[in-house]
């Protein structure tokens, strides 16, 4: 249901790189607590209520600790679980299941905290034509991963670095002069199926982005009546400009901003400032096939 292209190289590489972060020269406690040889099961259940996401990225975890462990998955990428649900039985070697154990966890709680929240919001806007969507205030280094929970939450994706779009804020119309300038500059080194975006906050800059034809018209950090007036005042004039609404965002202000008839909501919220969900693995060790 979610597309997932994380499971390449670099994806790989970076499991590798937080796995050799946290074991480091091995794992000091489970090798000299726990007999060579020994095997379990992993339970892994929620410990609270919330809406799950990681869980491929948990299972190639332990597939990269030790491909002979075995993962099932006892709920889906996206569904909502109560407390207690129990999200994955895993089963292998007691050495491997306490080496992937933090990673795995540290993972699947943050990308399900981030679908839960960003799950909030999309209930916030239900039977509102806008779209929901992150921005670029994301963990360095997890952005794939915390704007695909966004997605699994219901949520949609902004640019995702500085090279798919053109979006001109503050600093940049300062340093070209101007929006016409910045805007013109732009569209003169872009390919022609690149979108032009341009941050606003007064009716001089909505005008003046008009003027130059801008794709997407941001309205940042604006009063609910003059968003609305802006709103109206855009699409008099092109219709085919895209509004996007950002700034002073959450779950109190959401649906009146909708209101003003945007098209677009950016909420950076959803990547930064988030409550991980928790998560918890207990392990049952295992002797000849039977539960101890």
């Amino acid at each position: 249901m979610y597309e997932l292209s994380n499971y390449n190289e670099a994806l790989r590489a970076q499991i590798r790189s937080w796995l050799a972060e946290d074991v480091g020269s091995g794992d000091i406690t489970t090798a000299t607590t726990i007999p060579a040889g020994s095997q379990s099961k992993a339970v892994i259940h929620a410990k609270e209520s919330g809406v799950i996401a990681g869980l491929p990225i948990a299972k190639l975890v332990f597939e990269i600790v030790d491909p002979s462990i075995t993962f099932e998955a006892k709920v889906a990428e996206g569904d909502h679980v109560e407390k207690g649900t129990v999200l994955i039985v895993a089963e292998g070697s007691t050495h491997s299941l306490l080496t992937g154990e933090r990673l795995a966890l540290n993972l699947l709680q943050r990308m399900s905290g981030i679908a839960t929240k960003t799950s909030a919001f999309v209930a916030a806007l239900e039977g509102l034509k806008v779209r929901l969507v992150d921005t670029r205030k994301t963990t360095p280094g997890h952005r794939m991963l915390e704007k695909y929970a966004v997605r699994v939450g219901g949520g949609a994706n902004h640019r995702f670095g500085l090279y798919d779009a053109v979006m001109i804020k503050d600093n940049h119309i300062k340093g070209a002069g101007g929006i016409r300038q910045a805007v013109e500059a732009a569209r003169a080194n872009i390919p022609h199926t690149m979108k032009i975006e341009v941050e606003t906050e007064s009716l001089e800059q909505v005008e003046e982005a008009l003027a130059c034809g801008t794709d997407i018209i941001m309205l940042d950090n604006m009063a609910p009546p003059m968003m609305k007036e802006m709103v109206s005042l855009i699409k008099s004039r092109s219709p085919q400009t895209i509004v996007e609404a950002s700034g002073n965002v959450n779950l109190q202000t959401i649906k009146g901003i909708a209101e003003c008839g945007v098209d677009v909501i950016s909420v950076g919220g959803l990547t930064y400032s988030f409550n991980a969900l928790d998560i918890s693995l207990d392990l049952n060790a295992i002797k000849g096939g039977t539960a101890l």
